[in-house]
């Protein structure tokens, strides 16, 4: 039978099933989708292929997903660190975006993020900024699979100057898409203290009519619910099931505070949670209960927030972190093993989505979407589970090769889609703008 690619490698972790480990296995793809995973001995005597890879140090894994960040914000990376979060926002970020964003500002922002994520293995983000039409061209520019908010915040910007506004060009961005294969949209209201409750019914109306997920920063810090309480009288997301927010298109992204009753509630209507922990740890914001979210049953997905509050687009690293911050919050070292910090990082974000029929694991009728990592290296060697070796030593300048959709966009390392050169061209000239500001 003839197939487009065949990829032999020595391990694979499909994640579905949970914690299976294939070894000496292959995947064969024709347009696009994984047909058959199989042993290699089996596959080179049943497939033709018009283009076969032996990696014979490496284990394939699902294309990791970015299941939240602000794609753009790469240009401030390290402009303003060690601060606690509404004064990073308020005293830096904020002014600078407030001077600086723009088409171009987005475009070539994105386009940095997009380089990053792909050579650390991300074949799917999933985005909240302005201008979103210009992060959805580099995207379908540049191959990757992405989710573009369609942001929505009561304050003017230099792309809409309401609620209504963004409502309204989101509306027109979602049309767009619609056709799209590799992205797609959601509703991404900024966060509950910066959206006012009219404009969240608007949002939630348009999500139910359109079948799109709603995106939101719910719960990051403890000033954030206090604030909530004093001007609503309701903790934030308290208020939002009032406004009937709370369902299976919800996804709630950072949920450092949370009780018991919270816990329940979200595990009752169904909703998502985007757990950042290097973001959340460097801004001191909290923790995020993830091994009581998980217990009662709650999709977790994994998500790097923007390099300007983590400081990178890096889903290997979050893996660690997360696994091990929940093993020392809970006390319990059986807390997120690594099959499960995979899983977050894959099929959970997958999952959040509603994509998870398309991606974010490796079986037959899936896209291809596959990351690659070498573990021949000293840090990784012996190599007793390759799953472990991922979530607790390797890095991801482990990552040699990416597919998305059955399209090489890393080979060896090097992008395939994307131009190094242009995109430090745009490093230097940004850099050299945000400085003297």
């Amino acid at each position: 039978m003839l197939v487009d690619t065949l990829i032999n490698s020595r391990w694979i972790i499909p994640v579905e099933p949970h914690d299976l480990i294939l070894e000496h296995h292959s995947i064969a793809i024709l347009n696009g989708q994984i047909v058959e995973l199989l042993p290699t001995e089996e596959a080179l005597s049943k497939y033709q292929a018009g283009s076969m890879e032996t990696l014979n140090d490496h284990v394939l894994i699902p294309g990791l997903i970015n299941c939240h960040t602000h794609s753009p914000m790469s240009f401030l990376r390290g402009i303003a660190d060690d601060l606690p979060l509404m004064e990073w926002l308020q005293g830096t970020i904020w002014p600078l975006e407030q001077r600086w964003v723009g088409e171009s500002f987005v475009r070539e922002g994105t386009e940095l993020a997009i380089a990053e994520m792909l050579r650390g293995g991300i074949t799917c983000f999933n985005d909240m900024y302005f201008f979103p039409e210009i992060s959805a061209r580099a995207a379908l520019a540049s191959g990757i699979r992405a989710c573009i908010g369609l942001i929505v915040i009561d304050f003017p910007s230099a792309w809409a100057s309401n609620s209504d506004e963004y409502i309204r060009k989101g509306l027109v961005l979602h049309d767009e898409l619609r056709n799209e294969s590799l992205v797609s949209a959601a509703f991404a209201p900024h966060a509950p203290y910066s959206v006012s409750d009219d404009a969240l019914r608007k949002v939630k109306m348009y999500s139910d009519e359109l079948q799109l997920p709603i995106h939101m920063h719910v719960h990051e810090t403890r000033d954030e619910i206090d604030q909530q309480i004093e001007s609503t009288g309701t903790r934030p997301l308290e208020r939002l099931e009032n406004l009937g927010l709370l369902d299976p298109s919800f996804i709630a992204v950072h949920m450092t505070q949370l009780d018991e009753n919270e816990i329940a509630g979200l595990a009752e209507h169904g909703c998502h949670v985007v757990h950042c922990p290097k973001s959340n740890l460097k801004l001191a914001s909290g923790f995020c209960p993830v091994s009581q979210l998980l217990e009662n049953g709650i999709n977790v997905a994994l998500g790097t927030d923007s390099a300007s509050s983590n400081n990178s687009l890096d889903i290997v690293d979050e893996m660690r972190i997360a696994a091990l911050l929940a093993k020392g919050v809970s006390g319990d070292a059986s807390a997120v093993p690594a099959a499960m910090a995979l899983r977050m990082a894959t099929l959970n974000g997958a999952t959040a989505l509603g994509i998870d029929d398309r991606c974010g694991s490796l079986k037959a009728g899936k896209s291809a979407d596959i990351t690659a990592m070498s573990l021949d290296s000293l840090e990784t060697l012996p190599v007793y589970n390759p799953c472990s070796q991922i979530a607790y030593s390797a890095s991801r300048n482990q990552v040699t090769d990416v597919w998305i959709a059955g399209r090489r966009m890393l080979k060896s390392g090097e992008l395939t889609t994307l131009d190094s050169a242009q995109i430090r061209r745009s490093i230097s000239e940004w850099s050299a703008k945000l400085q003297a500001f």
